[in-house]
């Protein structure tokens, strides 16, 4: 339920909150540190008014109202710790930190991390400073547990012929060219070499797919055996079942959070259209490669020795120590 400009799930005198703007990648970044963390928490969703949300997180005269009446009631539970990501949430934090909860922001909030106790924020964003912790790439829940439940919540996807290849496709950015023409240099290369090896594929889009990609996906999969999934209203995102049961696999460069996740499974990871890629993602793209987690894609897609990249276990252990939390 939403209404003057924040909503919850639970019980407003929980011991840990989660403030996000509702945006999915927010939103499972801060699920993901608090469930590391083994914290039970209350989920707010927030819808901030203006004109304070324009200035977030920087604190204009009455900012407190910024998130209606039922934000104002709700900070007299004081809860123990906040954990927010994302710009609108930076400026409940910063607010609740006032009233003397401990405030864990996740993400550059582009003015001094002083104003929270901590601030996560990954390697590529060049955010330092004493109560700064950095991680490479983002936060994500994907360890060897999920990993299970992820194959046991779609057990028919270990039916499929292998090799198993998982697609992964983003989208244009401000830092990503991906268009049509690149996805069908992708897509030929990938049918051509799992019509050689008579394996599966396992593809999915992100929100930020183009509608005439998705369309062309659908065209180019039709004679290969798979499981796709395109866009809402086909059923549940077979994302999770993609990764828990994929051989390899082949993602976009244009995202993060996508790579991050690919990252901290037990395949080998092909970054497609790493030439494409510039800014902060590119130089999380250069990270990957250089650690030897992710190759560039190529039509070979040959397997080779894996590490998984798992930092939300090491960032929540910090997190634990430096603001004294029980495990």
């Amino acid at each position: 339920m939403q209404r003057n400009g924040l909503s919850a799930k639970t019980n407003s005198t929980a011991a840990t909150w989660i403030l996000t703007d509702g945006h999915a990648g927010n939103q499972r970044q801060a699920n993901a540190l608090t469930q590391a963390l083994g914290r039970p928490a209350i989920d707010w969703t927030l819808s901030p008014r203006a004109p304070w949300r324009w200035a977030a997180p920087r604190c204009l005269p009455g900012a407190g109202q910024a998130f209606g009446p039922e934000f104002v009631r709700a900070r007299g539970a004081r809860p123990a710790l906040v954990i927010g990501c994302g710009r609108q949430a930076a400026l409940a934090t910063r607010l609740l930190r006032g009233d003397g909860c401990a405030a864990v922001q996740i993400l550059d909030p582009r003015i001094s991390p002083k104003h929270w106790d901590l601030v996560i924020a990954p390697e590529h964003d060049g955010l330092h400073g004493g109560n700064v912790i950095t991680l490479l790439g983002s936060l994500n829940p994907v360890d060897d547990l999920w990993l299970a439940g992820a194959r046991s919540a779609f057990p028919a996807f270990g039916a499929l012929p292998g090799p198993r290849t998982a697609l992964l496709l983003g989208g244009p950015s401000a830092h990503a060219k991906f268009d049509q023409a690149a996805f069908d240099v992708l897509a030929t290369q990938l049918q051509t070499l799992l019509e050689r090896e008579s394996g599966s594929l396992l593809a999915t889009t992100s929100r930020r797919t183009p509608v005439e990609i998705r369309a062309r996906l659908r065209q180019r999969l039709a004679r290969l055996p798979r499981v796709s999934w395109y866009e809402p209203g086909e059923g549940a995102n077979p994302y999770p079942g993609l990764l828990g049961w994929a051989d390899r696999i082949v993602c976009t460069a244009d995202s993060v959070n996508m790579l991050s996740e690919a990252a901290a499974t037990r395949v080998p990871v092909f970054a497609f259209g790493i030439e494409r890629v510039d800014g902060r993602p590119g130089r999380f793209v250069d990270s990957l490669l250089s650690l030897g987690r992710v190759r560039p894609f190529d039509q070979r897609l040959s397997a080779y020795p894996v590490t998984p990249l798992r930092e939300t276990a090491r960032v929540a252990q910090e997190v634990r120590q430096r603001l004294g939390l029980r495990d």
